[in-house]
């Protein structure tokens, strides 16, 4: 009889425990909460992000050939000048008394020509007449010879002496405006090895071109033609559009960092954009329109637990591009769902599947509430844009 007892109070005990057990373990599920993510339809663009700087696509430097004060100034900043128009003007005082020299140098140098020339021909009759020696006629002639090169010699430096004096007024050399101005009236200018730069013109501010510059990494994926948006600083709730004209070959290096300078063609019709602007371009690489798409905590979400079912179910190997989201059934069970990715954004995934559908609630991360004794909240390390909060309780086939 006592034996019997204690048989009975060991199926009791026993009993209890799986009771306890199977309560805890029914509370724990009942106490789990999933956040969620809804499949949409959308566009899905990928980008290469990069940073440039605003410039015109042609800019001048207006030097000078010749030193001396500056006499004159007839533009300022930001003037719009044609071709041709004079900018400035140098004192020409020490240029046209180079001229004047030179032109007495010539009448000179002419008289003498003209000298030596009557002495030949003189000498050539007396030749002929028997009266002087061969040698002193040539000895004429060649005076005459050295007499009419000083004369182009002459002549040349009267031209330059012109030319010099005609420096003295500095035209522009192109349309467009005047983005620097480097000197002010009554300064001194000296030109010596390199000319000083008086003026910057750029061309036309209605098209302009950003100098991205983009990491060997990324580069592979930037080709001519390419449409590139951007934004800058200044006007930072606008977008602004570009389109790649040249990928340029020649590499720079810096900590050890190589990149390569593309050129971004930009319409600047509203002069909005000025030079020297910094711009954050996003080159467009892939796109895919009118797609399903998801968050990407949707799809790195992995369960903690999968019954025998999911596990045969899940592939020992994933090939690229392939991937799986989960669902809730009916009855709260998992349900894996085979998914072939497509373009990405960084924030949201094209994604394709015979068991997708637009608006279909897909589990984006997992967390245990607080009133498990045993462990505090944790959730998923992974969460994107677009995931949505469930409630306390288990929420049953999420569609």
């Amino acid at each position: 009889m006592k034996k019997k007892s204690l048989i009975a109070l060991a199926v009791f005990a026993l009993i209890a425990v799986a009771a306890v057990l199977v309560h805890r373990a029914a509370f724990a599920r009942e106490a789990t909460t999933y956040r969620f993510a809804k499949i949409e339809k959308g566009d899905v663009e990928s980008t290469v992000s990069a940073t440039g700087t605003l410039g015109a696509v042609t800019t001048v430097a207006v030097g000078t050939q010749v030193s001396g004060q500056i006499a004159e100034l007839f533009v300022d900043f930001n003037d719009t000048v044609k071709k041709g128009q004079l900018l400035a003007r140098i004192d020409p005082t020490l240029q046209q008394q180079a001229v004047i020299d030179a032109e007495a140098a010539l009448e000179r140098v002419r008289a003498q020509a003209l000298q030596a020339q009557r002495e030949n021909h003189r000498n050539a009759e007396l030749m002929s007449a028997g009266l002087v020696a061969r040698s002193e006629y040539e000895a004429t002639g060649s005076s005459l010879e050295v007499a009419r090169a000083n004369v182009r010699s002459a002549q040349v430096a009267l031209d330059r002496a012109r030319q010099n004096l005609e420096y003295t007024k500095i035209y522009a050399p192109i349309d467009g405006v005047v983005v620097e101005r480097n000197v002010d009236l009554g300064q001194t200018v000296a030109a010596s090895l390199s000319a000083p730069q008086l003026f910057l013109i750029a061309n036309d501010l209605a098209h302009m071109q950003i100098l991205a510059k983009v990491g060997e990494g990324d580069i592979a994926g930037i080709k001519e033609g390419q449409t590139a948006k951007f934004t800058v600083q200044a006007l930072p709730k606008q977008t602004f559009e570009g389109r790649v004209q040249q990928v340029r070959l020649q590499s720079t290096t810096t900590e050890n960092v190589v990149n390569y300078t593309v050129v971004v063609s930009v319409a600047n019709a509203g002069k909005q954009l000025l030079p020297g602007m910094t711009a954050r371009v996003s080159f467009l690489t892939r796109s895919a329109h009118d797609v399903l798409k998801v968050a990407n905590a949707a799809l790195r979400f992995k369960p903690q637990t999968e019954d025998a079912t999911a596990a045969k179910a899940a592939p020992s190997r994933r090939g690229r591009g392939s991937s799986a989201l989960y669902s809730l059934d009916g009855k709260g069970a998992l349900n894996r769902v085979r998914v072939q990715t497509g373009v990405t954004d960084g924030s949201f995934t094209e994604v394709r599947g015979a068991d997708l559908r637009e608006g279909m609630q897909v589990i984006a991360g997992i967390s245990q509430p607080q009133t498990a004794k045993s462990e505090s909240t944790s959730t998923s390390p992974f969460q994107a844009t677009g995931a949505q909060q469930g409630g306390g309780r288990q929420r049953p086939g999420g569609f």
